[in-house]
């Protein structure tokens, strides 16, 4: 079991990680904004279960063979930026009214988890981030360091979800009032496809 200590600093830094500008928190917010905050806590609970997988990832060394691989990293990332770019343009091609969903049919907050989850999951940059982030909180002389990154991997995992979930209700509240006017409802929705576009543009052209 890590020291006590060392899993303070690590919450601390794991809760100053989360709430930095990037792709799953904007993406949350773009939804609370445009849907409302059943579809917010949704989407943002799925970006943080989508840790799991980084973090699994993580400990096979999965990330490792994407990070050698430039042609692995490339493909995932285009992968994440077309999904992006979906999500994009089917907000901007919507005409508001807050309960429905994009494609013109209401959605619950169980689909717009499972959008969230592929979001997070079809990020290389995030398992990369994992992958060398998870390492520096690992005690040298332990017996079994993947266990220790299991373990830091779950923790970061709780601090996401809790994180993004108060962050998708409160611009969820937000958003209902806005979304109560058709024509700021229809802005929103163009607000958040921006927004996605935007993030999109942000896989392919930063490292």
């Amino acid at each position: 079991m890590p020291a006590s200590e060392t899993i303070l600093l690590f919450l601390s830094a794991a809760f100053l990680l989360t709430i930095s500008p990037g792709p799953d928190i904007l993406g949350t917010i773009s939804i609370g904004l445009a849907r409302g905050w059943r579809s917010a806590v949704g989407f943002g609970v799925g970006c943080g279960t989508g840790c799991l997988l980084h973090t699994l990832f993580a400990v096979i060394g999965v990330s490792a063979a994407v990070r050698a691989s430039p042609m692995a990293f490339t493909v995932l990332k285009y992968c994440g930026a077309a999904y992006l770019v979906w999500l994009g343009i089917s907000a901007l091609r919507s005409r508001g009214g807050g309960v429905k969903e994009y494609s013109g049919q209401e959605q619950s907050g169980w689909q717009h988890f499972g959008k969230g989850l592929l979001a997070n999951s079809i990020n290389p940059k995030v398992g990369i981030f994992f992958l060398s982030f998870l390492p520096g909180f690992v005690d040298k002389d332990a017996n079994q360091p993947e266990l220790h990154m299991a373990f830091f991997g779950l923790l970061f995992t709780g601090v996401a979800v809790v994180t993004f979930a108060a962050i998708g209700y409160f611009s969820g509240r937000i958003g209902g009032l806005l979304n109560s006017k058709p024509t700021i409802a229809v802005q929103l929705d163009r607000l958040a496809g921006l927004v996605f576009l935007a993030l999109a543009v942000s896989f392919i052209w930063m490292a």
